[in-house]
């Protein structure tokens, strides 16, 4: 009787386990919790708001509209970050999406691996940190990658996920290119290069979750890094965990339902010769709720070449080959410091 209890436990212990839609992160990489001395050490951060951009102003006369995008720029080159509101994506767009990223991933994480029910790329799927040897290169959570040329014109009008994407895209497209041609203007410089060279089948959707995680409180959700487009537009939930480095030091950014974050990539960093800032962030894991976000990175064809006079000239393919090189040998990112001329 007591066998056939057991049997019985582990049975429904390993139903539970195939149907749950959490990744097996303590099983995948037990041999890292083995060592609780590599855990990241994560201190107490003070919170901040990020600048507040109302886009508003820039349809309330020309003072206004010149004032608004001083403030664009002025956040730009201060934080590398800054939120805004009155972005012209409506509440209904923002709560759709969110409901069907929610159903994503409430699907069991074996379905979610095996691309099952998806009509998305092979590998868009991607949780934790594959080539991590401590927990400080873990990430705890879970995405959708997704190339927009997966869901633009799908016209699979049954889908609502692929619909409410595409309809989230387009709009997102759209404020991107608005603000870019304002950083561009800013720097006496003139957007029609970025805008020739990200098009949407170029840039993705990264649909994120983060998992509660309750063994560890300071683990990473998204390990540090700076993001490699031109600028990423963020839509985050009310849990918080994102947080960003200002004068050398980590501050947690408080959430605002009303706005999207938005943060200057690599590349707008190099091709404004470092006048706009891409900063380093990162997301801490809540150990008691799941967190979810969606980033929309505004990237150019692989092809595409970035001119500046403080970095070497490189294509954006060359540049993604090199982080990922970096990545599987160092365990992270090095990004830009690497194409610095030697004169800098």
């Amino acid at each position: 009787m007591v066998a056939s209890e057991n049997d019985s436990n582990h049975m429904n212990q390993a139903v539970r386990m195939e149907d749950s839609p959490d990744p097996p992160f303590e099983t995948t990489y037990k041999r890292l919790f083995d060592d609780v001395t590599a855990m990241p050490e994560v201190s107490a951060v003070a919170e901040c708001e990020l600048p507040m951009i109302d886009l508003n102003e820039l349809n309330v006369g020309e003072f206004s509209r010149r004032a608004c995008m001083k403030k664009i720029a002025l956040a730009s080159k201060e934080w590398g970050f800054f939120q805004v509101i009155n972005h012209g994506i409506c509440r209904e767009v923002l709560e759709k999406m969110r409901e069907e990223q929610v159903k994503l991933f409430a699907k069991p994480f074996s379905d979610k691996a095996a691309n099952k029910d998806s009509n998305f790329s092979a590998g868009s799927y991607r949780w934790g940190t594959p080539l991590a040897t401590c927990l400080r290169q873990l990430s705890w959570s879970e995405a959708f990658h997704v190339s927009l040329s997966d869901v633009l014109g799908s016209r699979d009008v049954h889908n609502n996920l692929s619909s409410i994407m595409e309809q989230y895209a387009t709009m997102v497209s759209e404020l991107s290119q608005k603000l870019v041609d304002i950083l561009a203007s800013e720097v006496g410089q003139k957007s029609e290069f970025i805008k020739e060279k990200c098009v949407a089948s170029t840039c993705y959707l990264r649909l994120n979750r983060y998992p509660a995680c309750p063994i560890f409180p300071e683990m990473f959700g998204i390990m540090p890094h700076t993001d490699s487009d031109f600028i990423t537009v963020l839509h985050q939930d009310q849990i918080g965990g994102l947080q960003l480095v200002k004068d050398g030091s980590w501050f947690a950014v408080k959430p605002n339902p009303q706005a999207l974050v938005i943060n200057i990539g690599d590349l707008f960093q190099a091709w404004s010769n470092n006048v706009y800032k891409s900063v380093e962030h990162r997301v801490v894991a809540n150990p008691l709720h799941e967190r979810f976000s969606t980033a929309y990175f505004f990237c150019p064809s692989y092809d595409t070449v970035i001119e500046s006079g403080v970095y070497r000239s490189f294509s954006f393919g060359e540049y993604r080959k090199q982080v990922q090189e970096d990545v599987k040998i160092f365990g992270h990112k090095i990004g830009l410091p690497r194409f610095l001329l030697q004169t800098h």
